[in-house]
């Protein structure tokens, strides 16, 4: 069976995650900071042996979700439909991921990393290349805007996410130039909620104006102007 470069790639980073923490496993502390707050001071503590591994862990669980997630999907919503996508995606998540550990793990052995900086900065190019993807996206369960009305149309289905890639990728680069600049956690909050909800509304509004304009106005609007 032939094994796809994203595959591969996504394999190889779960891997390294695991080589990283075994080889700075003797260097790490007892308790393993694990978590940082807003402001990058740390707030969180995990202890061996469990710290070291939490993330890479992590990785290897999404890997198998997201390995699992084609042969699940029922017909009609195949993520096969748009496979290149769903791994380039795949390849991305695991990669994020990826970088989080190597961050905790020298975090875990003393040198200094601006994690308020970094992971913002980082969480902005990763919704950044998901609105770049996002219009590819065909109806399915797992990714993409799934509201009601785009999983009942697929003309909705297609607009929303040609909106919602957009507005992935303004709130992306916002995300990544607030991490850069410092800019702390509201622009961030905001631009992703921008982001989000807009294209949620839009779909219920879109559905409802392609519905009447395919079967015209409701009985009660008809009904109150005839009288």
């Amino acid at each position: 069976m032939r094994i796809s470069r994203a595959h591969v790639l996504s394999l190889g980073f779960v891997v390294a995650a695991f080589a990283m923490a075994v080889i700075l496993y003797g260097q790490l502390p007892e308790w393993m900071p694990t978590h940082w707050n807003a402001q990058g001071v740390v707030d969180g503590y995990t202890p061996k042996p469990w710290g070291p591994f939490v993330l890479p862990l992590l990785m290897a669980a999404m890997y198998l979700v997201l390995v699992a997630v084609p042969r699940i999907s029922p017909r009609g919503y195949r993520v096969e439909r748009f496979q290149g996508v769903f791994e380039g995606i795949q390849v991305v998540l695991v990669a994020f991921l990826f970088l989080l550990n190597a961050l905790v793990l020298l975090g875990g052995i003393g040198v200094a990393v601006p994690m308020a900086r970094v992971v913002p900065a980082a969480a902005g190019l990763v919704l950044v290349i998901l609105g770049n993807y996002m219009g590819k996206f065909t109806k399915n369960f797992f990714c993409g805007i799934r509201t009601p009305w785009t999983l009942a149309s697929d003309e909705v289905w297609l607009r929303t996410h040609r909106l919602g890639g957009r507005l992935f990728v303004l709130a992306g680069a916002i995300v990544l130039v607030s991490g850069l600049l410092g800019g702390g956690p509201v622009p961030v909050i905001a631009a992703v909620t921008v982001a989000v909800v807009i294209p949620v509304l839009y779909s219920y509004f879109l559905y409802r104006r392609i519905e009447q304009d395919r079967h015209g106005p409701p009985d009660d609007a008809g009904s109150h102007r005839s009288a």
